[in-house]
């Protein structure tokens, strides 16, 4: 497997990085808090982390949800973090001029589901060296991936990560094979699994996704036992008033407990390998 460096993370080791914070950007002071926050955890069980956020969620269920802010107030936002924090940073982007206008403050550029497919895209991104993170959409079997792959390596980058956030089952939810883990990196990369989107249920409201938060920890510790190479979690202080999927972020104050727990299952992944 090609390992994916970032500084000192390093994907597809033995190491299990953590990608996680707020869903979309509410305000600078709540970035910075929830950077500050999640950073004090991850420090003190000791896994690498990336903080992650979203400029602009373009694709809410409703033309009246809360998108987010705007490229400049974004780019204040991240080097404010990195000047505190001296985190790294993962958003995504939904155009290639977004991606060649964010890719210098930040360090992974993500591919969001619906767009995994999108040529235009994959190929901007992987035009800016960045390491870039493709959410496998929930409507793509999980060997349809070396395709979106190919379109990446097309530009000379190989700084290559994918996700698996679930597939389409029915109409209003979704479903995890954690077959889809191995099979994805046999195709050469890290995989992540993303425990927050893979518990939504996206036809079960009108207006918004809806969620079952509570399997996030069932998830977790059954992607980690099968082997996934990072975690991608969603996590706000006030899950209830977040302005973004309240129903599938995971609570800051049970963080902790999470991932401590996903590090046992990781231990015991390793023992047995």
């Amino acid at each position: 497997m090609n390992k994916v460096k970032l500084d000192k993370i390093i994907f597809g080791d033995r190491t299990i990085p953590f990608i996680g914070g707020p869903c979309v950007i509410e305000s600078k002071e709540h970035s910075l808090l929830m950077a500050k926050e999640i950073k004090a955890i991850t420090d003190k069980i000791n896994i690498p982390y990336i903080f992650k956020t979203s400029f602009d969620k373009a694709n809410r269920t409703s033309i009246n949800s809360y998108r987010g802010v705007d490229l400049s107030t974004a780019i204040e936002i991240f080097q404010s973090i990195k000047k505190e924090y001296n985190l790294p940073i993962l958003t995504d982007v939904h155009t290639p001029d977004q991606a060649e206008k964010i890719s210098d403050f930040v360090d992974i550029l993500q591919i969001p589901a619906f767009l995994c497919r999108q040529t235009d895209l994959l190929v901007a991104a992987g035009k800016t060296g960045k390491i870039i993170n493709v959410k496998k959409g929930q409507f793509l079997s999980p060997r349809k991936i070396s395709n979106i792959i190919e379109k990446i390596e097309s530009t000379g980058n190989k700084n290559i990560l994918i996700t698996e956030r679930g597939s389409s089952f029915g109409l209003d939810s979704l479903v995890v094979d954690m077959k889809s883990i191995p099979i994805m990196q046999s195709f050469g990369y890290p995989v992540i699994f993303d425990a927050s989107h893979s518990i939504q249920a996206p036809g079960l409201m009108e207006s918004t996704t809806g969620g079952e938060r509570e399997f996030i920890p069932t998830l977790v510790n059954a992607a980690v036992a099968s082997g996934c190479d990072g975690l991608f979690i969603e996590v706000h202080d006030n899950v209830e008033q977040a302005l973004s999927d309240s129903s599938s972020q995971w609570p800051l104050n049970k963080l902790e407990t999470l991932l401590k727990s996903a590090l046992h299952f990781r231990k015991a992944y390793l023992d047995v390998k």
